[in-house]
């Protein structure tokens, strides 16, 4: 970034100082019970009544004291005493730690007035020359003291160094004094993200549109003097994994402006008012630092629709938030100079007053890339892993249609670690292949125990799905059928190559049903009887037959009606018709499904022996390719120029584009049905 980009805009960090009080009070605790430690290492012999007057008589005392306090007479023997083998060993084995100076002994009494009473008849048994007295004092010991105290004074450090800890940004409590307090992160000229829109790659339109916003911040005076203003908001709406998030570190690498970054639950506490107080401290930062950008990743958490489900007479948390942020975007006293950028994947859940221009004036849609932009998004993530000459980004893109940005790197990941695996030095297409299988369909299962006859069934259920595609004229072309055992419990699958089409017509849904029923169709021929391996074609079918009859107006005796409610939010409780025109409804998706049944059964009694030859051949290879199929049954009768064909031959049309990839199979994870997806919304 130039000298230019740091500008005045930026307030440097202040460095963070030691904390003093912390290792103070560390300190503090250290040396007392060091000076605990040190005295109990000191400690004296206690003594009987009896053993003081002795050593007294005796002569080895040179000093008495009577602690009146404790009860307690400390008594020190004088230097010729010390000499004493009798008490130097005594004394030197009771304690390392010995102190010449004294006290040596002590003596525990009943009261300190009645000692002294028998001191004096002690002292009269002796000469007067030999007499040394007593004196009285009252003890003040750390160690008393601490004993008494220690575990209160331990207890309270422990709990302000917990507070302190709560209070802090990363403290667990999550700020118990500080909850007002916004959890933004700041990044500015100093902690700089090293993103940037050469890292971003498949979303050339989405990026033309958040780069002008950064542009506008860098030099507004391009766009002002023309009368325009600096847009409030812009949000980000896509699917997951699409590059949202990654779109919004590439801005926030750009940008020469501070960025704040934090998520939607961010916002969100057990605390009363605090998502609202959040929110305004945030703005309240972001105005001290504008120009800035501030980027709130999933803001469905705090941004859906009010009003729904909630109790009467509640406080709802999540809307007071709300109102927060609605008002700091364009309320009253709104400044300009902050722009905020969101993220989400539910735009269908957000309040209508989140969206309206003035707070986000900008809506980019980020979709899943096409072959194009697949081709782009591969280039980037194959950058960093060594590959063979036999990789072709393009081969890969036509190999991965409906993948999003995170999809795909998560392919070169496991290509990586494939490759890794079997001790190879660069990273070949086989291993891409591979990756793909492992996304799409699963772990390999090798050693799953499978019966040969199950392993038939499952051959010719794979083999009727293939030809029943292959014979039909609008249905996907196929690019691999496997019959190799993958996941928690697909036993085989078959893939397709689908466009992505807005709008479909009956017939190409009523071949699609039939591809479908292609593998129950196959071992109704074959074996005369059916098995439970075409669970998710039927799940499948079964969607697709009642949004034919009741979503999109396809059936004749229904006629031009739709059930279908775009505003639903999920929690509809009752049929917009009555039970004579449900009963209707299910007797025409029977009629239809029991038809398009009928018609896939003809059709591979046509071709049972192509059928046969092509079971065989999966039974002994396990994995078939389009071109297998072209070998062993012939081209398709329906040639049409595939995408990957017009993309390579780079034809003066605009390619069609390549949808989401479909698995055909035993027990296979079903595609997300395409006539979920209303007509007018496809328009759009």
């Amino acid at each position: 970034m130039s000298d230019k980009n740091k500008s005045k805009n930026f307030v440097p960090k202040v460095p963070q100082k030691p904390n003093f009080q912390l290792w103070l009070i560390i300190a503090a605790v250290l040396v007392l019970l060091g000076l605990t430690w040190i005295q109990q290492r000191g400690a004296v012999i206690d003594i009987t009544q009896k053993r003081f007057e002795d050593m007294y008589l005796a002569g080895d005392v040179s000093k008495v004291v009577i602690v009146r306090n404790m009860n307690r007479v400390d008594v020190t023997l004088n230097p010729a005493a010390l000499q004493n083998a009798k008490y130097k060993t005594e004394l030197e084995s009771n304690s390392s730690f010995f102190n010449p100076t004294g006290p040596h002994y002590a003596l525990q009494v009943t009261t300190s007035d009645k000692f002294q009473t028998d001191f004096q008849a002690l002292e009269e048994k002796v000469s007067e020359e030999n007499r040394i007295g007593a004196s009285v004092t009252n003890e003040e010991n750390w160690s008393s003291y601490f004993g008494s105290f220690g575990f209160l004074i331990l207890l309270f450090v422990f709990f302000w160094f917990m507070m302190r800890r709560m209070a802090g940004p990363s403290g667990p409590g999550g700020q118990i004094f500080n909850v007002g307090k916004s959890k933004a992160q700041l990044f500015d000229a100093e902690n700089k993200v090293k993103i940037t829109f050469d890292n971003v790659a498949g979303l050339d339109e989405a990026k033309e549109e958040i780069q002008e916003i950064v542009e506008f911040l860098k030099n507004p005076g391009k766009f002002t003097k023309l009368g325009g203003k600096i847009p409030k908001g812009a949000l980000l709406v896509g699917p997951p994994g699409t590059g949202k998030t990654l779109l919004a570190k590439a801005v926030a690498g750009e940008a020469g402006v501070p960025f704040f970054t934090l998520s939607g639950s961010d916002f969100v506490e057990m605390f009363v008012g605090v998502g609202a107080a959040r929110v305004r401290d945030l703005f309240k930062q972001a105005k001290e630092k504008a120009p800035c950008i501030i980027f709130i990743d999933e803001i469905d958490a705090i941004g859906r629709s009010r009003g729904k489900g909630q109790m009467p007479g509640s406080n709802d948390e999540r809307e007071n938030t709300l109102n927060s942020l609605l008002v700091e975007m364009d309320g009253f006293g709104t400044d300009s100079g902050v722009i905020v950028l969101a993220a989400t994947n539910r735009p269908d859940v957000l309040d209508s007053a989140l969206l309206r221009p003035g707070r986000f004036d900008r809506q980019i849609s980020i979709d899943k890339p096409d072959i194009v932009g697949r081709e782009a998004i591969f280039k980037v993530h194959l950058a960093p892993i060594k590959i063979g000459n036999d990789i072709d980004p393009k081969k890969l893109a036509a190999q991965t249609p409906g993948f999003a940005g995170a999809e795909i790197a998560n392919v070169c990941n496991e290509a990586a670690l494939i490759a890794a695996r079997r001790n190879k030095t660069a990273v070949d297409m086989q291993d891409f292949q591979d990756a793909v299988d492992r996304v799409i369909g699963g772990l390999e299962k090798k050693n799953k125990i499978i019966s040969p006859e199950e392993k038939r069934i499952v051959a010719y259920h794979e083999a009727g799905h293939a030809v029943a595609g292959w014979f039909l004229e609008h249905a996907d072309p196929l690019v691999k059928v496997s019959i190799v055992p993958r996941g928690v419990a697909a036993l085989g699958y078959a893939q397709y190559l689908p466009k992505e089409q807005f709008l479909y017509q009956t017939e190409q849904l009523i071949d699609e049903m039939c591809m479908t029923l292609g593998g129950r169709a196959a071992e109704q021929i074959i074996f005369g009887k059916i098995s439970t391996g075409a669970l998710s074609d039927l799940e499948r079918i079964t969607k697709l037959a009642y949004s034919i009859v009741s979503v999109y107006g396809m059936n004749d005796k229904l006629g031009n009606i739709s059930f279908y409610d775009s505003k639903s939010d999920g929690y509809k409780m009752t049929k917009p018709y009555s039970e004579a025109t449900a009963e209707m409804i299910d007797q025409e998706v029977s009629k239809l499904i029991e038809m398009a049944y009928d018609r896939t059964l003809a059709l591979l009694n046509e071709h049972k022996d192509h059928l046969e030859v092509l079971a065989k051949e999966l039974l002994e290879k396990e994995i078939l390719f389009q071109a297998d199929l072209e070998k062993l049954i012939g081209k398709r009768p329906f040639a049409k120029e595939t995408t990957y064909q017009a993309f390579t031959n780079k034809k003066d049309k605009v390619p069609a584009i390549l949808g989401e990839p479909k698995v055909e199979g035993d027990h296979a994870d079903p595609e997300p049905a395409k006539e979920e997806v209303p007509e007018e919304n496809a328009e759009k």
